[in-house]
């Protein structure tokens, strides 16, 4: 069986891209799911398919974060790998998406987990956004604050790979820089009528399809407003994602033994050891798995 890849909630599971590639598992926050369930599900996943990703927003409320915590620590498990991923909601739909098929490439389930971080890397995540006011995710200059007061004003906002902001019907606007690869686009409505990433920025950044999905519930908080339109150019084919992967080297992690890229453990989150301390079997204390966060609920 596949790796199973995991999410927060039902809205960043994007639907797939053919028919076979497989859905994602979601682990609701404590309020919608009692502990004992939450247990059953994730030990009922560990079971059919070896081994679990989850991935969440870094900016997931910290209540949902300990639940995930605390399951993987009472179920004891090393093969649960709790992915967090610093990218707004929409990105994070999208890089699951991109675990649900590289998951039934011929990667080990480390591989996969790790291969997170390096797919981040390439995701065009962003917003047109009424106000920046509230937002406090990318930087912000004071002049563009104060315009966020004037009433029709549009900002077009890159939250990454790089921050980048620009306000939208000036004179010699231009979208922020985009990719220089090919790429998809996954575009989501909130509450402001604008068709600014298909109409303007998909032809700009020479984008190869263009589809809609649901706004993430998390999205409007992430963004600082309601008054949204949000984006993500991203590589949609199978074959690109898994020669980026394969050619990363592959690494041992000297913790727990599992196959990975990149400098750091998705399943006992230690740090990639120095190359001197590689040869020299496990590595000091410090390098230990990381300790689950406390405070089960």
């Amino acid at each position: 069986m596949p790796t199973a890849i995991a999410v927060t909630s039902a809205d960043l599971v994007l639907p797939p891209t053919d028919r076979h590639t497989p859905s994602a598992a979601v682990l609701p926050p404590p309020d919608a799911q009692p502990l004992d369930a939450a247990l059953a599900a994730l030990d009922l996943l560990v079971e059919q398919h070896g081994h679990v990703v989850v991935l969440h927003p870094s900016a997931a409320p910290a209540a949902h974060v300990r639940r995930l915590h605390t399951v993987r620590a009472l179920l004891e498990s090393d093969r649960i790998a709790l992915v967090p991923l610093d990218l707004p909601p929409l990105g994070v739909a999208v890089v699951a998406r991109q675990l649900r098929q590289l998951s039934l490439c011929d990667f080990g389930p480390g591989i996969v987990a790790s291969a997170a971080r390096l797919l981040s890397h390439y995701v065009y995540a962003g917003a047109v956004l009424a106000s920046v006011a509230r937002l406090d995710r990318v930087p912000v200059t004071l002049k563009a604050h104060a315009k966020s007061w004037v009433p029709g004003s549009q900002f077009a906002v890159l939250a990454n790979p790089a921050p980048q902001l620009v306000r939208l019907g000036t004179p010699g606007e231009r979208p922020p820089a985009g990719p220089d690869f090919a790429t998809a686009m996954v575009w989501a409505r909130g509450r402001l009528p604008s068709d600014w990433p298909t109409r303007t920025l998909a032809p700009a950044w020479r984008i190869d399809s263009v589809q809609e999905a649901a706004l993430p519930a998390a999205s409007p908080a992430w963004w600082g407003t309601a008054k949204l339109v949000e984006f993500a150019a991203y590589l949609p084919d199978l074959p690109v994602l898994h020669q980026l992967v394969s050619s990363v080297r592959r690494e041992t992690c000297t913790w727990c033994g599992i196959d990975l890229i990149g400098d750091r453990c998705g399943f006992c989150a230690a740090p990639l050891a120095p190359p001197e301390t590689r040869a020299h079997g496990r590595p000091v204390a410090a390098l230990g798995p990381a300790a689950p966060m406390p405070h089960a609920s």
